[in-house]
């Protein structure tokens, strides 16, 4: 079964419909190329005048290379003869006598847009569902299909270089108004235009459509040379070294314009071969193949979705499980707090949010008011009676909690699920007192909501399946990647993150630094370091998950009692202007010096900086042993998606138990070990030892 299927028109122009059989996307794969050749050897049999290729897909193109085929590849040289292949080939395609046209609807991405590129005119459709792009580099890889050489002459240097570095992906009307495209027109006369194009003859050579400042840096050696050097320094701040790929990136790049044709195509191949056997590229790709199966996870048939939601508080949680409802999974939300002004702020959070997409123009003015109107409020639970499921998202209070538990199944129906936003609280305990506790579920989202992708849905013992599998579908919907976790303090992020922030203070108190302590953990790969996200979470909110989780599991989560010398002196972190770090007047977030003499520390720095990120890192590592053995995540790959997505672990290790496979779990105990010398809780956890005598790994 083909993935091409061709037909010549009136006018002698080949209609290519690219649909691979039996999937829901086009991916170019191993047959990819032997079939595209059969097509071009075809056309010149048939002496065609143009050739258009068009989907048969609804919604993409082709959404980029099937990632397996590159996981297929044992050795450097199977790589690189992945990228020889699709430079052979795309190099027949462009080289075809009579013009060839990439008809796009949907998204073209990865390989699928350099399959475009490789065209010789490019024509979209204007729909939502169109997006254009090269994202290789989230998988730790290039564009090994002439992307780096053939994007910056399309775009310009610049523009490629942002592209390909951040992977962007691309809006019809910006891909025409960058010339990555030849026109965006509506998706009823896509094809229409397309032949058009076909019959116009092949393209004289076209320059980017550039400013006069970039004309002037992109055209001449000096220029060029700020343009790299500059795109290098930004990458190697941004990602601390921890990355090759966009290294990688910039040279091709550079080849591409300093190079002759077969050298800048060979330095991108030999690139792509280098990248796909790192080990930063196998961590990254095993994020993305763990993701795409947790979707197949809890999928239930003839389950009636969630269609309408509530809102409990319209606090700052609140307000972005509200936002990403409405704007995300497209359900009407209705708001609920004790005051008007929280339903105010609640509207407004969203308000801000699709203001700057409209400015933007992510979204139009009427698109924007259309999303705002689905979201309503209220002061008493007028227009709760069909709601499909109310999300409550109070502060940490279990009578209140269970309060409105009973409210909810008063004023709603049978079949209404009653979620909670609780951070540390077991929903058992929320459901005690419940008429219906099978309805009663947690989803715990990350601050800020709309951004953090990660949500922890807690089911408690009598949970039903159905509650279980429909809320896991609208999280989902939401955009988010929901892991299921087992009810108990913490959950699973909470529990793994509290050792860890924990250890950082220590430290503090011991006399490291605060600016040090943060640092080391920022250079070991995480986004922000501990006391900087204590900031940012609030130290008071840690400061009451601390008391369940010690109450709950024992003395080793109890927090050191600078927390309570940092609420007594109101410094909450950045929501009161001052917390680790100051955050008010014209320099912005500084160290704040004074918290040394409140907490009654002179800074005596005595360990290095990776001293300090192990100490912390080995906390939570130890901890996560500890949940996947009693069953608070269902098996490793959920515990490193979660770390991963909800307290940033370095994607590039793959996760903590993708880490502690790669230490081994003889070196994770041995350094253990070593810090319980001077503290217990670093003590090796049971399924830790027990892997570690057996020579066993979480990934086998």
């Amino acid at each position: 079964m083909s993935v091409f299927s061709y037909e010549l028109n009136d006018h002698k122009v080949a209609i290519v419909t690219i649909d691979v059989p039996g999937e829901k996307m086009n991916t170019l794969r191993d047959t990819f190329a032997d079939e595209l050749l059969e097509i071009i050897a075809k056309s010149k049999q048939d002496d065609v005048t143009g050739m258009v290729f068009i989907s048969g897909k609804d919604d993409n193109f082709i959404a980029g290379a099937d990632i397996k085929m590159l996981d297929s590849a044992k050795t450097r040289e199977d790589a690189l003869a992945i990228s020889e292949m699709c430079h052979k080939t795309f190099f027949k395609l462009a080289d075809l006598p009579f013009p060839t046209v990439a008809a796009i609807h949907g998204v073209a991405l990865g390989g699928g847009l350099e399959f475009a590129l490789a065209c010789d005119y490019r024509v979209c459709s204007e729909d939502s569902k169109t997006k254009l792009g090269l994202p290789e580099v989230q998988l730790g890889l290039l564009p090994g299909g002439g992307g780096t050489q053939r994007l910056p002459k399309l775009v310009g240097i610049q523009k490629a270089l942002e592209w390909m570095l951040t992977g962007k992906q691309v809006r019809p009307k910006q891909a025409k108004k960058a010339g990555l495209v030849d026109d965006s027109v509506p998706h009823s006369i896509l094809l229409d235009v397309a032949v058009k194009l076909a019959r116009k003859g092949k393209p004289k050579p076209r320059k980017p459509k550039l400013d006069k400042v970039s004309q002037l840096l992109e055209s001449n050696p000096f220029g060029r040379n700020i343009i790299f050097k500059k795109a290098q320094e930004n990458v190697e701040k941004k990602t601390g070294g921890h990355y090759p790929a966009p290294i990688a990136i910039i040279k091709a790049v550079r080849a591409s314009v300093e190079l002759d044709k077969l050298k800048g195509y060979k330095t991108e191949a030999e690139g792509f071969a280098d990248l796909v056997m790192s080990e930063v590229s196998r961590s990254l790709r095993g994020i993305f193949f763990a993701t795409t199966e947790m979707k197949k996870d809890f999928q239930g048939k003839d389950l009636a979705p969630v269609q309408r939601v509530a809102v409990l508080g319209g606090g700052l949680m609140g307000a972005g499980i509200t936002h990403v409802s409405a704007v995300k999974a497209g359900t009407p939300v209705r708001i609920k707090d004790v005051a008007h002004q929280g339903i105010s702020n609640a509207l407004n959070y969203s308000y801000k949010i699709l203001t700057q997409r409209q400015k933007r123009r992510i979204i139009s003015k009427a698109e924007m008011q259309s999303t705002l109107n689905m979201i309503t409020g209220t002061t008493d639970y007028s227009g709760f009676k069909h709601t499909d499921m109310v999300i409550e998202a109070v502060f940490e209070d279990l009578d209140l909690k269970q309060s409105m538990v009973a409210d909810i199944e008063r004023e709603c129906s049978e079949s209404t699920i009653f979620a909670s936003n609780t951070s540390s609280l077991p929903i058992g305990q929320i459901a005690a007192k419940a008429t219906r506790p099978e309805n009663v579920i947690g989803l715990h989202y990350f601050s800020p909501v709309e951004k953090m992708p990660l949500v922890e849905i807690i089911p408690h013992d009598t949970t039903s399946d159905e509650v279980i599998a429909r809320t896991v579908a609208f999280a989902r919907k939401q955009g988010k990647t929901p892991i299921v976790v087992k009810d108990k303090a913490g959950f699973y992020v909470n529990r793994i993150l509290a050792p860890y922030v924990n250890e950082a203070a220590n430290l503090l108190l011991a006399g490291e630094p605060i600016e040090k302590i943060d640092q080391a953990l920022v250079e070991f790969g995480f986004p922000v370091g501990p006391l900087a996200l204590l900031d940012e979470v609030g130290v008071d909110i840690g400061s009451k998950i601390a008391p369940i989780l010690e109450k709950e599991l024992g003395a080793r989560f109890k927090a050191p009692d600078a927390f309570a010398r940092m609420i007594d002196s109101k410094r909450l972190g950045r929501k009161s202007g001052r917390g680790f770090y100051t955050y008010e007047g014209k320099k912005g977030k500084q160290v704040d010096d004074s918290v040394y003499e409140l907490l009654g520390v002179t800074p005596s720095p005595k360990l290095n900086k990776q001293e300090i990120a192990n100490r912390c890192v080995a906390q939570m590592l130890n901890e996560a042993a500890r949940c996947l053995d009693e069953g608070i995540i269902r098996n490793a790959r959920d515990g490193d998606i979660g770390a991963i997505f909800g307290i940033g672990f370095p994607p590039f290790l793959g996760g903590p138990f993708s880490y502690m496979d790669k230490k081994g779990a003889n070196k994770v105990c041995s350094e253990l070990s070593t810090y319980a010398a001077d503290n217990p809780v670093f003590t090796p956890a049971e399924p830790l030892l027990a892997m570690a005598e057996e020579g066993k790994a979480y990934y086998e």
